[in-house]
């Protein structure tokens, strides 16, 4: 039985979909104002492995993951460059997408971007001013906070004491100083959508309030993101949303990873400690290693990433990669129930590769051939179920560039697919490139520098 953390209740609880045949996932994806970085990409590497989960244990899942295309922090981004905003932020989509790729991650099911979603914030917004829940003021829609009693419930925060400690100057267009933006107004020289309330553009909040329940309805099961989004941007979700469908709950479980550090400190530009998966690529750090290195640590709880997670991230793929790839395993084994259980526990992936070890010592000291192949199955399996044995294992090492493993896994393809042509093509420029590849048994291969 799936037990999660619900951040909603502050405590683990039986997971009890609304529907037993079709799982719905909402999960906060990135502002494309700069190209992502490990701490971003850790939350969208969590949230594969519960998706894969799900799947593996639900007739159907839907899992939207959304991206946010138009945020104050894109426009300064491009305020002295010579680009359309929607060329700027097509491309930084890219680059995550190609991280994403690296991280062996799969796509979402759905992924709405808030730039063609405006219509759908308006009709939010209508409902809202309509119960009395927002208000116009100055060309800005504002939601009125005091007049949902249940505000503060996610990150325990009592709505008294938020407006005795503000010490913010309360703007000349609020009611109240913690009252937030649906609708701002913007100059017409500036980027904008014309309105029913003007011209000017959405406030952050209600971009995933309205796509959440344009894709998955006013009711779903799981919400996701990082602990820096639970207050104001996940707690504001929730106030819109409940208020505008008075009879909704919303999200079911609200789930958040932990923050990232680098060697010990916050990622910051000014710090100059900012890690993306480029910077990773360039070292020629394989992408399972890097996504094994994310899952680690428990998902609710901060990490530090450093040169030591990576090694021992790097050793751990060459000996899950040596001790299968000279058996004749069946690919398409279950997950044991052990492995599953790890799962159920608040998705524990840090003991679940801790088990995944133990199954590799009980291959390497196995000497009946079937219940090695039969381990060596089920050691796959939990491979595949988060994402580090995306394809059949390629025998690899440090020194083998990214690119190589790229070409490798598109023969491989090939090959499968009866493109022997395609597939002979690719051998020849790996060969060019100082490699050369050699089939094993049972749809895997061996990479060997020249």
């Amino acid at each position: 039985m799936l037990k999660v953390f619900n951040t909603l209740s502050k405590k683990k609880e039986e997971f009890k979909p609304l529907d037993l045949q079709h799982i719905k996932m909402y999960v906060c994806g990135p502002t494309v104002y700069a190209r992502p970085h490990i701490g971003n990409m850790r939350s969208i590497v969590i949230y594969d492995v519960i998706f894969r989960f799900l799947k593996s244990q639900y007739p159907k899942v839907t899992y939207v993951r959304n991206i946010t295309d138009i945020d104050d922090k894109i426009l300064d981004a491009i305020t002295n460059l010579d680009i359309r905003l929607v060329d700027f932020t097509n491309n930084i989509t890219k680059q995550f997408h190609q991280d994403s790729i690296y991280l062996g991650c799969l796509e979402p099911d759905i992924e709405p971007k808030a730039t063609q979603e405006i219509d759908k914030m308006i009709e939010l917004m209508d409902k809202l001013i309509e119960k009395g829940y927002a208000y116009i003021s100055q060309g800005h829609v504002l939601f009125l906070v005091e007049k949902y009693k249940e505000y503060g419930l996610l990150s325990n925060r009592n709505l008294n004491e938020m407006i005795a400690g503000s010490r913010v100057a309360i703007e000349s267009y609020k009611k109240n100083p913690e009252d937030f933006i649906l609708w701002k107004p913007a100059p017409k020289n500036e980027i904008g959508w014309e309105t029913k309330y003007g011209y000017g553009r959405p406030g952050w909040h209600i971009e995933c309030s309205a796509m959440s329940v344009k894709y998955l309805g006013e009711n779903f099961d799981i919400h996701g993101g990082g602990i820096d989004l639970q207050f104001p941007h996940h707690e504001n979700e929730i106030a819109q949303s409940k208020c505008a469908f008075e009879d909704s709950s919303f999200a079911s479980y609200w789930l958040h990873n932990g923050f990232l550090t680098v060697d010990g400190q916050k990622m910051s530009k000014s710090l100059g400690n900012v890690i993306t998966c480029e910077d990773l690529r360039k070292k020629n750090i394989l992408g399972n290693v890097a996504r094994l290195a994310l899952l680690s640590t428990h998902y609710r709880k901060p990490m530090d990433f450093n040169d030591d997670l990576i090694t021992n991230s790097r050793i751990s793929i060459e000996k899950f990669y040596e001790v299968l790839k000279d058996i004749n395993y069946a690919s398409n084994e279950n997950l044991p129930q052990n492995a599953v259980d790890c799962l159920n526990d608040d998705f524990n992936i840090a003991r679940f590769i801790a088990l995944m070890f133990s199954y590799f010592k009980d291959i390497r000291d196995t000497h009946d051939v079937k219940s090695k192949e039969k381990l060596a199955g089920q050691l796959f399996a939990m491979g595949k179920i988060i994402g580090v044995f995306n394809s059949e294992p390629a025998q690899t090492n440090q020194t083998i560039n990214f690119e190589i493993i790229k070409l490798a896994d598109e023969r491989l393809l090939a090959k499968n697919q009866g493109n022997y042509p395609e597939a002979d093509k690719i051998r020849q420029q790996i060969d060019l490139l100082g490699y050369k590849i050699e089939d094993l048994p049972n749809k895997k291969y061996l990479i060997i520098t020249k």
